[in-house]
């Protein structure tokens, strides 16, 4: 037997007979296997025998409608049940995913949200979805964005807001950020600052890319003065121990505990804030527990970080 088309895609021009494959070897009999199919039984032995044209090998030795495997049907049906196993798993999955009431939410959020403001979100929102599964991704923004792009995220929580075609963002809260000085800086006895009074100092940053970076750059041009930079780091928290080592200031938010080592200042001008929004892609359908997390955030609008 020869095949008499060429195929491009096995699994294309296969997938839909796989089942039938399996049921018929699994029976042994066409008509029981098309009674179990729900399909005539002619239709069902058609079905086979093109399958068998298109991979130009035996699948089946015939007597009536009794069959039986030959040796390429035994090794083809070794294959075929694993892999219709994992289609039944994938499609377990995705459903699970998708239940309302115990369904998986996947959630991006910035490193300086992570010790108590998503931890509470979480906590408030499970009162009413106590099942409901989390995938927590802790990223800066850029990446976050990215990785919602490619389908591994369904909403992250970041800052700056992100303004792009393919986006939906909403605005949730603002969080101020402080000069934050060593405890024997010449500015730590003060309460209140202007962002041009620290022009000379040496700052400690997050490296580019990253939206409060971004948000220390724009501010310090605001006052006037380009930061000197001395150190560039990955999470909030490390900058606040260079401060504290005396190795520069920084804009940052506040603290989940107190750091010794430092002062934190107001800054009154210019304005020192960030806004922090949720954002997903824009005409993605959502899950029901998608649906509802995405709908409990923007309930917190005003309310995220108290």
């Amino acid at each position: 037997m020869t095949a008499d088309v060429e195929v491009e895609s096995w699994a294309a021009a296969l997938t839909p007979r796989l089942a039938q494959f399996a049921a018929v070897a699994r029976h042994e009999h066409v008509t029981r296997a098309a009674q179990e199919l729900g399909v005539p039984q002619s239709t069902l032995s058609r079905a086979m025998v093109r399958l068998e044209e298109d991979l130009g090998v035996s699948l089946f030795a015939r007597r009536g409608r009794t069959v039986a495997l030959t040796p390429a049907g035994r090794t083809f049906l070794r294959s075929v049940e694993r892999a219709l196993a994992e289609v039944d798993r994938a499609a377990e999955s995705v459903r699970a995913d998708a239940d309302p009431a115990a369904g998986r939410v996947s959630f991006g959020f910035l490193h300086t949200l992570g010790t108590e403001t998503v931890p509470g979100l979480i906590r408030s929102f499970r009162v009413d979805h106590p099942r409901v599964r989390f995938q927590l991704v802790q990223n800066y923004g850029e990446a976050m964005i990215e990785r919602m792009r490619a389908g591994g995220l369904d909403l992250c929580l970041t800052s700056p807001v992100p303004d792009a075609p393919d986006l939906v963002a909403r605005r949730l809260d603002e969080q101020r950020l402080r000069l934050v000085v060593p405890d024997d800086h010449r500015l730590a006895g003060r309460r209140r600052v202007r962002l041009a009074e620290a022009a000379s100092e040496l700052f400690v940053t997050l490296e580019p890319g990253y939206g409060l970076r971004r948000i220390t750059d724009a501010l310090c041009a605001e006052a006037g003065f380009t930061p000197r930079v001395a150190f560039e780091g990955e999470e909030a928290e490390t900058l606040r121990g260079l401060v504290a080592a005396g190795l520069g200031v920084a804009l940052l938010p506040p603290p989940a505990v107190p750091r010794p080592g430092v002062a934190e200042l107001t800054v009154t001008a210019p304005r020192a804030v960030r806004e922090i929004g949720v954002a997903w892609l824009d005409g993605h359908p959502d899950t029901p527990p998608v649906a509802a997390f995405k709908k409990f955030l923007l309930s917190r609008r005003g309310q995220l970080l108290t």
